[in-house]
């Protein structure tokens, strides 16, 4: 009766929200007075889940597995769930989960509610609050299914040690034919990912060309963040499509958004909204930005960067 939590990974480490999700689970698992059973695929650091509150690990060690496929890996998942006798499964509410979840659901007769923000409310009946109209409302949704399934929101409800530890036993499920095959996948390394970024900085058309980037990059080290770009940067060629953040790019849910140079499009904005603190840095001051911004400043990007990047440096140089 253990609540499961499937916990990505990439290149065999796990993500950031691997330990978030599990996090999220352990919080449940204490007020049900049940443990927390982690799934992972492929990973090599399975064990450090203990320390977020998994109470066992089952891990898969599947060469068939090393590329995300929606449909094995939901099966895999189904078929955990099933020996744990899960009543409650947590994933992420990352792209690879939002594809593998509602094949999930379907196999485990579950009601699936995605970008959840709080632990439940209620346990009977089982309630959430997830985000609704693009992070414009939120919504309280009871889940009225024996097996209740969630997709907890990224960088919602944080990392929570608990200091434990967990038993790692092999898991080897059987792997379901997809009808599809990845051939490759092509990934920006070295750099932070925008999923898994707790800090985004982010550039827009006011920085007049490609080769003024440097800006938003050395801005980025300091801070250790991931870079991004509007929507038109990205049209323009300047930056690569995968950067591209907004609602018709990648939403983002950073602890700090910081905005150079961009306007703020109804889009973009949406894509952003549930960034818990959004700073805006452009010379209109009528700019949309600054009304949905926490913070704002008035000014040129080509001023104030550089000595925002050095004050930090400095900062951290003090503080380290």
């Amino acid at each position: 009766m253990s609540i499961l939590v499937y916990t990505e990974s990439e290149n065999g480490k796990l993500k950031k929200g691997a330990f978030e999700c599990v996090s999220y689970a352990k919080a449940i698992a204490d007020e049900m007075g049940t443990g927390v059973t982690a799934v992972t695929i492929n990973a090599e650091d399975a064990g450090t889940l203990g320390n977020y509150g998994a109470s066992k690990v089952l891990a898969i060690s599947n060469g068939d597995l090393d590329k995300f496929n929606a449909k094995k890996y939901a099966s895999v998942l189904e078929q955990a769930a099933k020996q744990e006798g899960s009543k409650v499964v947590v994933v992420s509410s990352s792209a690879d989960s939002k594809y593998l979840a509602p094949l999930l659901a379907v196999g485990l007769e579950a009601g699936y509610v995605s970008n959840v923000v709080e632990k439940p409310s209620s346990l009977s009946p089982f309630t959430v609050k997830r985000t609704a109209f693009t992070n414009k409302a939120f919504a309280n949704t009871e889940i009225n299914t024996d097996v209740k399934l969630v997709g907890v929101s990224n960088n919602s409800f944080g990392l929570v040690e608990s200091g434990g530890s967990a038993s790692v036993e092999d898991f080897s499920p059987s792997i379901a034919e997809s009808g599809v095959t990845v051939e490759s996948v092509d990934k920006v390394a070295g750099k932070v990912t925008i999923a898994d970024a707790d800090i985004v900085v982010s550039g827009g058309r006011g920085l007049k060309g490609p080769e003024n980037w440097g800006l938003v990059e050395n801005l980025a080290e300091v801070l250790g963040a991931a870079t991004a770009c509007s929507k038109p940067v990205s049209d323009l060629g300047w930056r690569s499509h995968s950067e591209h953040v907004g609602q018709t790019g990648k939403p983002v849910a950073t602890n700090l958004y910081i905005a150079i140079g961009i306007s703020g499009a109804i889009q973009h904005l949406a894509g952003i909204s549930a960034s818990k603190v959004k700073v805006v840095i452009n010379t209109d001051p009528e700019a949309p930005f600054f009304k949905a911004a926490d913070y704002g400043i008035v000014g040129d990007a080509f001023e104030v960067i550089p000595v925002l990047t050095e004050k930090l440096k400095a900062f951290k140089a003090q503080n380290a």
